[in-house]
C-alpha cells in the first residue's frame, strides 16, 4: 500500500514561521536519515506560549529558540518522547524560563542494536515535572491541550491536540516524509498498531509531526499507514511460508529494493512484527527461526 508521503519541505533553519494563528515552528539544524530535514519545535500560543519538543541540544539551535521566544511566556514544555532529537532541549528551555516539563515519564529500554544506530537514542537523563497521561487537559492562555497516549515507537510516547485548531501534534508516531521506525526492546507494533488505530478514529483535521510537513488529510493518511504494516505482516507470513525462516532471510527479499545500510533498521521492524505475530500465536520462534503455528 503506497502512503502519500509529503516531502517537498523547505528547511528554514532557526527561523520562526507561523502555520496556524496559534501554532509557530522552529526548525534545528539536526538533519539525517531519521529526522529527514530537522526537528521541528512548535510553540503554541500568542504571548503565554507551550513550547512541544524543545529539540536537541544544539547550540545554533538554542541561539534560535531563544530569538523565537523573545517577549513571550513560556509556561508549558511538552515533550513526545524522549529520543534524542525531541527532548535533550528541555533541560536548557527549563532553566531559561522557568517552566514545568510535561510528559508520560522517562525513557524505556530502545538502544541501538549490537552498536548499528537504527534511531535517534534515547535521552535517558529527561524526566518530566509532570506526568501527563491519556486525556489530561493541559491550558495555557487562549489554548487547550489535550495528552493522546500513543505508545509503539516508544513506550512512552504522547500526542498533544490543540483542540482550538482540531489539531494534533504527533512527534514521530505518525509523519509525513516517512514511515516510523519501531524497534524493540522499548518499540512495540502491537502497541503502535493500537495506537494507529485509536488517532484513526479521532475527528483531527491536521497532523504537525516532529519532522517534516504537516498532514492536511489525516483520515486517509493514518490509513495508509495501517495498510503499509498490515502488508509488512503479510510479506513477514509468505516469507515463513516459503522457508525464509530467519530474520535476515526476511530483509534480503522484503527490502530488496532498499539501501542496504537502512537493512539494520528493516531488521528492528522486522522483529517487531514477529513479537507482535508470536503474541497472537499466529508464528513460534524456534532459537533464530520462525514458523507458523499453523
Amino acid at each position: 500500500m503506497a502512503i502519500p508521503f509529503i516531502r517537498d519541505f523547505e528547511a528554514n533553519y532557526g527561523a520562526s514561521e507561523s502555520v496556524s494563528p496559534l501554532i509557530r515552528r522552529v526548525l534545528a539544524k539536526n538533519p539525517s536519515a531519521f529526522t529527514f530535514k530537522g526537528t521541528g519545535v512548535y510553540i503554541v500560543g500568542n504571548r503565554d506560549v507551550a513550547v512541544i519538543d524543545p529539540g536537541p541540544d544544539l547550540a545554533e539551535h538554542i541561539e534560535a529558540l531563544k530569538h523565537a521566544l523573545k517577549g513571550l511566556n513560556v509556561t508549558h514544555i511538552l515533550v513526545t518522547h524522549t529520543h534524542a532529537d525531541h527532548s535533550p532541549a528541555a533541560k536548557w528551555l527549563k532553566e531559561f524560563t522557568g517552566a514545568k516539563t510535561y510528559g508520560y515519564g522517562p525513557h524505556g529500554s530502545g538502544k541501538a542494536e549490537e552498536g548499528v544506530k537504527v534511531e535517534e537514542g534515547g535521552d535517558m537523563e529527561f524526566a518530566p515535572d509532570v506526568a501527563v497521561r491519556d486525556g489530561d487537559i493541559v491550558r495555557g492562555e487562549g489554548w487547550t491541550i489535550e495528552c493522546v497516549f500513543t505508545p509503539g515507537h516508544t513506550s512512552n510516547h504522547m500526542c498533544y491536540a490543540l483542540r482550538e485548531e482540531k489539531a494534533l501534534f504527533t512527534g514521530d508516531h505518525v509523519m509525513g516524509w516517512s514511515t516510523t521506525v519501531v524497534t524493540p526492546p522499548d518499540g512495540d507494533m502491537r502497541a503502535y498498531m493500537a495506537s494507529l488505530r485509536k488517532l484513526l478514529a479521532r475527528d483531527d483535521r491536521v497532523l504537525y509531526p516532529t519532522h517534516g510537513a504537516p498532514v492536511t488529510n489525516p483520515k486517509p493518511f493514518i490509513q495508509a499507514y495501517i495498510d503499509h504494516r498490515l502488508e509488512r505482516e503479510a510479506q513477514i507470513l509468505a516469507c515463513i511460508r516459503d522457508g525464509l525462516s530467519t530474520i535476515p532471510q526476511m530483509v534480503a527479499r522484503m527490502y530488496a529494493d532498499v539501501d542496504k545500510r537502512l537493512h539494520p533498521a528493516a531488521s528492528r521492524s522486522v522483529l517487531a512484527h514477529l513479537i507482535q505475530l508470536v503474541a497472537e500465536g499466529r508464528v513460534k520462534p524456534e532459537e533464530s527461526r520462525y514458523f507458523l503455528t499453523k
